[in-house]
């Protein structure tokens, strides 16, 4: 949420700055909002006084005086009533485009319109040459018996997978390794709800410009199944004030997400590259403004470090504004390389939401002066186990068949060095 007072005094700062996310806002018509709520408002303020001070006289006034002062009580109600019920529609109008107005992005994000502007900002690993024409993680999964998308699409439909025998064991030794890494940095794992209620998912900023089309949505309960747990961590602490005095809050939340893929298709709707449910470790965390760039460096280097112990190659990029979506001020992403499509494909992503969801969840910490003040929260995968078990997958296979375990794995999956094909 955009501090309303800030878009008083810079509102061609905010209106440009939500231009270069490709979001158009009516800012005009929000300034006019505002000052025709806070003028209602101020008369509805009025009006609770006049009656106030009218409720006092009442004791001393003998009978004649005390009718005439509820007769006028009773038209200041009417009067109350008639501001009120003028005021709730333009609260909710303009409530519903502050909602709107993206979060800016810092000024040391690039300013462009599209992903193919985001900046590479290094390469890391070489990319693995083959002796023979590689395959992609479908033909390997299915060959070694750990995916199994047909029967999955017999059941639930298309992008939907079953992890059979060692991809299963796979994917926990990935989450063991992720959460041994992360909690060294002070992230505290956190299992989270898979549905969250209308407030909270509104509040992560994640319902506006579109967003509702990516998201499943439980219209009898008006509940949401969430996309990442980062969308159930956040709100763990709407409406308090939290003690950053030992520094930020970190938590590692694990979950399934649920995704509807809206606007997928081609390669990427086949194996479990874009699927409707996937399992995921997101880091989470609330931090003093002070501290934000420092802990959004920090998840970036927890993010290489967890690629660079797996051994994959992969490329650091940032994001162009218009690459942002709503609540980030900051986005980078990691690409790990994929042989079989010769292009690196989004593994990671780490942002900074600056106050903006901390403002929208009433999230705040008391200053040096004991002032409440908003949080800012950031977020980073630490793996989203499908993409991270292709990339695995396609980058160590062996011309047998088989595929290599990385060595930071082994020891989650009893020593074992190699996945082996079914016989």
């Amino acid at each position: 949420m955009i501090d309303l007072k800030k878009l008083r005094e810079n509102t061609s700062i905010i209106r440009e700055a939500a231009k270069a996310k490709n979001v158009e806002i009516d800012f005009t018509r929000v300034l006019e909002l505002d000052k025709l709520v806070r003028a209602l408002q101020q008369d509805i303020q009025q009006i609770a006084t006049q009656k106030n001070e009218a409720s006092k006289r009442i004791p001393q006034a003998d009978e004649a005086e005390k009718e005439a002062i509820l007769t006028e009580m009773k038209q200041v109600d009417r009067k109350g009533d008639e501001l009120k019920a003028e005021l709730q529609p333009l609260e909710q109008e303009l409530d519903d485009l502050l909602h709107k107005i993206p979060n800016p992005a810092l000024s040391d994000v690039k300013v462009a319109s599209n992903e193919s502007e985001n900046e590479v900002l290094r390469t890391v690993g070489e990319i693995p040459e083959f002796s023979f024409t590689p395959k992609d993680h479908m033909e390997i999964g299915q060959a070694l018996g750990i995916i199994d998308t047909e029967r999955a699409a017999k059941v639930s439909g298309a992008r939907f997978s079953y992890l059979k025998g060692d991809g299963v064991m796979l994917e926990f030794a990935l989450i063991q390794y992720a959460l041994d890494t992360v909690m060294k940095y002070g992230f505290t794992p956190v299992t989270t709800p898979h549905m969250v209620n209308a407030r909270s998912m509104r509040a992560m900023g994640y319902l506006e410009h579109g967003g509702h089309d990516e998201i499943y949505y439980l219209p009898k309960d008006n509940m949401y199944l969430i996309g990442t747990s980062e969308q159930s961590v956040g709100p763990m602490h709407m409406d308090e004030i939290l003690d950053l005095g030992k520094g930020a809050m970190r938590y590692a939340g694990f979950s399934p997400c649920y995704r509807r893929e809206a606007g997928t298709y081609g390669k990427d709707t086949k194996g479990i590259l874009r699927v409707h449910q996937f399992d995921k470790i997101e880091m989470f965390s609330f931090c003093k403004p002070e501290d934000s760039d420092a802990e959004h460096n920090m998840i970036l280097e927890i993010e290489e470090k967890l690629m660079n112990g797996l051994g994959v190659p992969y490329q650091v990029l940032k994001m162009v504004t218009g690459d942002l979506g709503l609540p980030a001020a900051r986005k980078y992403d990691i690409e790990a390389w994929l042989p079989s499509q010769e292009k690196y494909r989004e593994t990671h992503s780490c942002s900074t939401c600056t106050d903006f969801q901390a403002r929208r969840l009433n999230t705040r910490f008391k200053d040096e002066e004991g002032k409440p003040q908003f949080v800012h929260t950031l977020n980073g995968t630490a793996f989203a186990i499908g993409r991270t078990m292709i990339s695995i997958l396609e980058n160590f296979q062996q011309e047998d068949g088989s595929v290599i375990i990385p060595e930071a794995l082994r020891g989650y999956m009893g020593g074992k060095e190699r996945l082996t094909t079914l016989k």
